[in-house]
């Protein structure tokens, strides 16, 4: 089965709104972690003009994620005004540490 890895670099207030989406479509696992940095949108009253983002991470098959992927795009709408990306890689290696299977 092949794998793949979504990242999407949100605002933390839309983390919740995100979630319950993919809660929704069942996606089996989901990380969530705070982040830091700045691109297309920066903190201009910050001196390092870093803004305070959260970091969305899914390791999916990759017949889920279109479907994945638009949930979140749709969930976001306007909100992805102030800056976001979704990126989408291949995985080479998936392993469950727990029960030693692939």
């Amino acid at each position: 089965m092949a794998m793949k890895n979504l990242t999407a670099i949100i605002s933390p207030e839309m983390v919740e709104p995100v979630e319950e989406r993919l809660r929704r479509l069942s996606v089996p696992g989901l990380s969530v972690s705070h982040t830091k940095g700045y691109g297309a949108y920066k903190n201009f009253y910050q001196r390092d003009l870093m803004t305070t983002k959260a970091r969305l991470q899914l390791f999916l098959a990759e017949e889920h994620v279109a479907d994945v992927v638009d949930a979140i795009r749709d969930v976001m709408g306007p909100a992805a005004e102030d800056g976001g990306i979704l990126a989408v890689s291949p995985v080479d290696g998936f392993y469950h540490l727990s029960d030693q299977t692939a």
